[in-house]
């Protein structure tokens, strides 16, 4: 019988098609996820040895557009200040001059978005339900009990990420929250319009008790298909 060589070469390993400038961590080709601001690619930490996921924007794309370039570096800094285990981490972030890029990079969830996973998975009992809604729960109350006080004002089930192996659960997609005084209200009309508190959508007013009514309607969206 032929012996077998267990040394893989680099031929046989999967290329990465960009490296970040500390050359840590490697970016594949393999789209995560797709929306109007950025593109998020599946990606390797190699000094971790874990998967983690490259966040891309084309700033060039957004050259005439300063309020969504603001938009995306105030989701970076909040990020970089945010340490809990129910709200995605920042590990990375730079600057791509050559290619006018704005790449950051953060945890990965293996299985996508709570919308995405429900579809799949129609089948749910109500305690794995009940597992995440206090999973949620407590991201928000990091939120809202953090100095300064933040609120999502985007929280939906495609804001919602699911680590299906474990059934772990984390919010993401922070683009839209706002850092709020000691009122804790934001104002401006932001985020999804089915997700909203009403007295958001007529006063244009986000206070940190919408997101329990945000929650409700997070929990009851991603039990498509069942009764709550």
């Amino acid at each position: 019988m032929p012996s077998v060589n267990p040394d893989l070469s680099d031929n046989d390993s999967e290329p990465f098609v960009e490296i970040d400038p500390t050359s840590r961590y490697g970016r594949y080709t393999e789209l995560l996820g797709c929306g109007a601001v950025k593109k998020v690619y599946r990606a390797f930490d190699q000094e971790e040895g874990i998967e983690v996921a490259w966040n891309q924007v084309k700033l060039k794309n957004f050259s005439n557009d300063a309020a969504m370039v603001d938009r995306l570096y105030s989701e970076v800094r909040l990020l970089r200040n945010l340490t809990n285990q129910n709200i995605i981490a920042l590990y990375n972030v730079w600057r791509d001059e050559d290619h006018d890029t704005l790449n950051f990079i953060t945890e990965v969830c293996t299985s996508g978005n709570l919308r995405e996973y429900r579809k799949k998975h129609r089948h749910v009992s109500m305690k794995a339900l009940k597992k995440w809604s206090v999973q949620i729960l407590k991201g928000l109350d990091y939120l809202h009990t953090h100095e300064p006080c933040v609120i999502h004002r985007d929280l939906n089930c495609s804001n919602v990420f699911v680590n299906g192996n474990t059934g772990q659960v984390k919010i993401g997609d922070l683009g839209l929250a706002a850092i709020v005084g000691k009122n804790h209200s934001a104002h401006s009309i932001l985020g999804t319009p089915e997700f909203m508190a009403p007295g958001a959508v007529r006063r244009g007013l986000h206070r940190n008790g919408g997101h329990i009514f945000i929650w409700d309607v997070c929990v009851r969206d991603g039990n498509v298909g069942d009764s709550l």
